[in-house]
């Protein structure tokens, strides 16, 4: 997205320490690796701490471009007062994001040879390996049909609150009180003002932006009470002729949230791969998502990962402070009790875990006609995105024990490589050349799939 002219773009202490049985190794592994949202070009990111009706929204804008270029319209279902508008920490965003990353986790074979082990033990190993330790105001504007609602500023950012009557009139405002607002922006307006949703509008003060070193927009947070639980995104398309990556980090005291109107896929997981992914590990997701993506014929989003925020397995990174998730905007505790009746940054919020949600949507203009409207549900089953990579022993196996791993071994190699080409879309050739197999196959595989795949330059 060109971003010359307007940004309205939802642009979105612990380390774990357990060891998992052979017969149960659901999510334990050591994290080595993790694709988190700046891997994708465009991609925006939004917090939504939501209890019941009330909502704490974290914005962190993917601008580029001139500052005194920069707007932001949002519609918002209420009209917004001073004390509901916050300036958010960019960390937070990024702890989030962290934690809630796609992840690469590792197995190692152990000694299939080491006398403690039945032989068999060994063979089961090559195929399903032991796990190590997780490290883990209003003002009527002539004849346009805009109010006014309120007008203020919050550190850097000057902000109006609007109303209207129709789009015309709102996109001419906007236009003539020196918002740089593209062409045709009426046309995605019309809905929202037919709703009677409000808009709030924001720009920056160069002056102040400057006294807090004037490099990076920090993300602006607005609370407000509504049954809608919405995040519009159409307006976010005026600017752009393609895809947009948006990755939504949604908390709640219950469970997971889920989209109404769109479905929800899960992101392959669990899938053995090679070794050598972990070095290209962000240039594997990228090609895995895009995959499932078009499979999906574009018009989905997809469930990166879904936990309680006071645990993981395995951490990809420390789990949120409950200061770190009050900055999120986590405004309950003790169940949802003692929560304030106005929703602000004016009082004291307190804060406990919370179930958190990573939504990944992929959108265009074409394909997510409607803004994203989600629900809150009881569900906590534990889910993320996550790959395994197992090493294989290099020592020693000339006992039987290790003979018997061998050839368990190269059908699970064979595997992974087979897995790696479904979920990429890669060349099953290259994937071989870099797993490094020997030119020639044993006599005994010679007409296996795995080997004729390469033969056959496929």
């Amino acid at each position: 997205m060109k971003i010359s002219q307007i940004i309205i773009s939802f642009c979105l202490a612990c380390i774990l320490i357990l060891t998992c049985a052979t017969q149960a190794i659901a999510f334990c592994g050591f994290y080595v690796g993790g694709a988190d949202a700046k891997l994708f070009n465009k991609a925006s990111q939004v917090v939504i701490a939501r209890n019941g009706d009330r909502t704490i929204l974290t914005m962190a804008n993917d601008f580029q471009g001139a500052i005194k270029d920069f707007a932001m319209v949002v519609p918002v279902p209420v009209a917004i007062k001073r004390e509901q508008v916050h300036i958010g920490k960019r960390s937070t965003i990024d702890k989030l994001d962290a934690f809630s990353q796609p992840r690469l986790v590792e197995y190692f074979d152990p000694d299939p040879c080491a006398p403690s082990m039945s032989s068999d033990a060994m063979e089961r190993a090559a195929s399903a390996p032991q796990a190590v330790p997780a490290q883990i105001m209003r003002k009527a504007t002539g004849n346009l049909g805009v109010t006014v609602e309120d007008r203020f500023k919050v550190n850097e950012y000057e902000i109006v609150i609007l109303s209207a009557k129709e789009s015309n009139g709102l996109e001419t405002w906007l236009q003539r009180s020196g918002y740089n607002i593209p062409k045709g922006a009426s046309e995605l307006l019309s809905p929202y003002i037919k709703q009677k949703l409000k808009f709030f509008v924001a720009k920056i003060d160069i002056k102040e932006f400057n006294k807090i070193g004037g490099k990076v927009l920090r993300p602006l947070q607005i609370a407000y009470q509504s049954p809608k639980f919405m995040l519009p995104i159409r307006l976010g398309m005026i600017n752009s002729r393609g895809e947009q990556d948006l990755v939504v980090y949604i908390l709640s005291p219950k469970g997971r949230a889920e989209l109404t109107n769109y479905r929800t896929v899960k992101i392959p997981t669990g899938t053995e791969i090679p070794e050598y992914i972990k070095s290209e590990f962000g240039s594997f997701y990228k090609a895995a998502f895009q995959k499932v993506y078009e499979r999906e014929q574009k018009k989905v989003a997809f469930l990166e990962y879904a936990w309680d925020t006071g645990n993981c397995d395995p951490c990809s990174s420390e789990p949120p402070t409950p200061a770190e998730l009050k900055d999120a905007g986590v405004f309950w505790n003790n169940n949802g009790k003692n929560m304030p009746s106005n929703p602000s940054f004016r009082r004291p919020m307190p804060s406990s875990n919370a179930f958190i949600t990573r939504l990944h949507v992929r959108y265009t203009r074409s394909k997510f006609p409607e803004d994203l409207m989600f629900q809150e549900t009881g569900n906590q089953e534990n889910f993320q995105g996550r790959y395994v990579m197992n090493h294989p022993f290099k020592g020693d196996v000339s006992c039987d024990a290790g003979k018997k791993y061998q050839q368990a071994l190269r059908p699970r190699l064979e595997k992974e490589a087979s897995n790696l080409a479904n979920l990429t879309g890669w060349s099953i050739r290259e994937i071989n050349r870099k797993i490094n197999f020997p030119i020639a196959p044993p006599k005994s595989d010679a007409n296996s799939p795995f080997w004729q795949n390469i033969w056959n330059n496929k």
